[in-house]
């Protein structure tokens, strides 16, 4: 029981550090999507303590971490797509107007 409540803490420090992360990055945007990643593999650790201590089957952590391998893929596609019109994955050479 001690042992999740850690677990639960860790989890909630590492997704406000990966949040605080996010806020800084505005160079490039494969650290965005690492930070990303970060935040969804945080809300899955939390999501399974809390599943684990509740003694709730596990079908809510695997729905998320299916989702986040999904929002993984997306955001490499998006990426790579990016780099080949663009040239670099610079985020302030990215606007609306160029659409």
């Amino acid at each position: 029981m001690m042992q999740l409540d850690y677990l639960l803490s860790f989890s909630l420090v590492a997704f406000i550090f990966s949040v605080f992360t996010l806020c800084l990055q505005y160079k490039h945007l494969l650290g965005a999507l690492l930070s990303l990643e970060a935040m969804t593999l945080s809300l899955f650790v939390g999501v399974f303590s809390v599943s684990s201590t509740c003694n709730v089957e596990g079908f809510m952590c695997l729905i998320l971490i299916t989702l986040g391998a999904c929002e993984a893929s997306l955001g490499l596609a998006v990426l790579v797509s990016l780099i080949r019109t663009h040239g670099n994955d610079y985020v302030f050479n990215f606007s609306l107007h160029k659409c």
